[in-house]
């Protein structure tokens, strides 16, 4: 039943709406609560898209992006509550940020193990450049560009180039699969444009976190739109595995 998982996805985006209205509104715990149940959703998606998949040779695949979301539930939560509880704020961000690197690293740990073609240099050359360039991107960015971007990410810095080298790969992983597929996997193309949609929405986020007035309205709201239609498509990969 393929349309239970656009009903869940649509019942997913109208929880989204809902706790866009309530976080402008102010940091709350009924607010982290709707972004919890919002969180939940695409959890839901990728389970029922799983099952109404039923892959045959990609089941591992699909366990490691089911793996990779619940991290990323655990993520949202904690990222919200620093808001909630700003006493522990260094606490939540950094198992924020730990929590997201996980599911990061499943993404990737996923892609290599079921995607790349590793039998042929043009195959490995897919899988292993799009990893380098990406960490070398991240580290490059906390090094250099923190001052002309005009932020502050103090002692998140190291962990902030981690992460940010970790989606950078993801994301560059899964677009250069998709070129190596010729855009005809699904799987693969949606998953690469949720990626994209991901790295933006950390990209506003970091405005937010390390800059000084950008968590404006149109800030919190781009950022968690862009985030959760990335983890939504991400998620949506699964129904079509095969």
């Amino acid at each position: 039943m393929k349309w239970a998982v656009f009903v869940f996805l649509g019942l997913g985006l109208l929880f989204l709406a809902w706790f866009c209205a309530e976080r402008v509104k102010g940091v709350s715990v009924k607010a982290t609560i709707i972004k919890a149940l919002t969180s939940a959703y695409f959890m839901i998606v990728a389970v029922s898209a799983f099952i109404e998949s039923r892959p045959e040779k990609m089941a591992q695949f699909g366990l490691f992006v089911i793996v990779g979301l619940l991290f990323g539930l655990f993520g949202d939560i904690w990222l919200d509550l620093k808001f909630v509880y700003p006493d522990d704020n260094d606490i939540y961000t950094f198992a924020g940020f730990y929590t997201f690197a996980f599911q990061h690293i499943l993404l990737i740990a996923g892609l290599l193990m079921n995607y790349a073609m590793f039998d042929s240099a043009k195959g490995a050359a897919f899988a292993i450049l799009p990893i380098v360039l990406g960490l070398c991107a991240g580290a490059l960015n906390v090094i250099f560009m923190e001052k002309p971007m005009k932020l502050n990410y103090g002692k998140f810095k190291v962990v902030s180039g981690v992460y940010g080298g970790l989606l950078i790969s993801d994301t560059l992983l899964a677009g250069s699969l998709a070129i190596l597929y010729s855009f005809k996997n699904m799987t693969l193309t949606l998953m690469f444009v949720g990626l994209i949609l991901f790295l933006i929405s950390d990209l506003i986020l970091s405005g937010t976190y390390f800059g000084e007035g950008k968590n404006r309205p149109v800030d919190v709201i781009t950022n968690h739109v862009s985030y959760y239609l990335g983890q939504f498509l991400i998620a949506l990969s699964l129904l079509y595995l095969a």
